[in-house]
């Protein structure tokens, strides 16, 4: 799946990245789900088979009225277009993990294995280097979002992406957690996590949410909005018996939405803790979501390929549902 992918790739731009052209997505119809606390009738529609190895990363780009998201494995950024259905692609020749919103309308953050960079909507190129992290090979970026003063926080964990695009096992501790202001170094919050995963705020931006995937763990801390300083932490929400936490957005109502890898859901956790609603997804691996659409009511979510897939045309795809509460916008980088 992996070599054959990139082998369609077509020529490589200034930037080092090769681009596939655009190619109609095959959207699989609408899904039914299971429902708990919901009052009415969701569907869930697969909007991109990209048979991802591990998609991951997704934002609604307001600007472009596009979701943009990853595969990590194949070191790829997909582009959604809501506008034709079309799909995009761009290579970047190691690990791509999330993409986040900037405070200019045609740039966009990617966050790498090895790096953070800014890339060009336009003329897809990058054209600025925010960061370099030390301890690659060994340990690479992974989940990244922007808190409300408009800082990037992102987190690390040992590389578990083979050269050849395979999966490994993660065995040590050396995942941390990481802050990078425009034009400030980095500053280490936490360490010690095995993935460190899952960043989103309160609607009031008091609360910080992260997590640790294979500790089943998601924790919260008190947090500054304004100097973007987070206080100690404590568990929010743990050993939840549906799969392991991977990405997560809040909603209007101060809601966490939390897709369960391996667990074929994403639970919302209310602010106290309490489990508010779950939805069942059609795949096993669902890794990240985000709010998008003009009023922010449509939940996106990636998937992650698994090998007993039922129906495995869906494995690794983008998916999207109508939900009965609204998302938040999401905050710009300061750049």
């Amino acid at each position: 799946m992996c070599s054959s992918d990139l082998a369609q790739q077509g020529g490589r731009d200034d930037c080092g990245c090769s681009q596939r052209s655009a190619v109609e997505s095959q959207p699989m119809g609408s899904v039914p789900i299971l429902k708990q606390a919901m009052t009415d009738a969701t569907q869930i529609q697969c909007l991109a088979t990209t048979h991802d190895v591990c998609g991951e990363g997704c934002i609604w780009h307001p600007q472009s009225d596009s979701v943009f998201w990853t595969d990590i494995n194949r070191g790829l950024l997909h582009r959604y277009s809501s506008a034709n259905g079309s799909v995009e692609t761009w290579s970047f020749g190691e690990p791509v993990t999330s993409v986040v919103l900037t405070s200019h309308e045609h740039l966009l953050v990617l966050v790498l294995g090895s790096r953070i960079v800014a890339w060009d909507t336009r003329a897809c190129t990058v054209v600025e280097e925010l960061y370099r992290l030390p301890e690659w090979p060994c340990v690479r970026c992974n989940d990244a979002r922007v808190d409300p003063a408009g800082v990037l926080w992102f987190g690390t964990m040992q590389n578990n992406v083979r050269d050849d695009g395979t999966t490994a096992d993660v065995t040590e501790r050396r995942g941390a957690l990481f802050s990078l202001a425009a034009g400030s170094q980095v500053k280490k919050w936490y360490d010690g996590f095995r993935i460190s995963n899952t960043l989103a705020w309160s609607p009031d931006g008091g609360t910080m949410y992260f997590g640790d995937t294979l500790e089943n763990t998601l924790y919260r801390g008190l947090f500054d909005p304004v100097n973007s300083r987070l206080g100690s932490r404590e568990i929010f929400f743990t050993g939840f018996d549906r799969g392991l936490p991977d990405g997560s957005v809040v909603d209007s109502e101060g809601c966490l939405w939390n897709c369960r890898y391996g667990g074929s859901c994403i639970v919302c956790v209310a602010p106290d803790g309490s489990i508010a609603r779950k939805v069942e997804t059609p795949v096993k691996n669902p890794t990240t979501c985000a709010f998008g659409r003009h009023n922010l009511s449509t939940l996106f979510f990636t998937a992650a390929a698994a090998v007993d897939e039922q129906p495995p045309d869906l494995t690794g795809s983008l998916f999207s549902l109508q939900m009965p509460v609204r998302g938040m916008p999401a905050t710009p980088l300061r750049l």
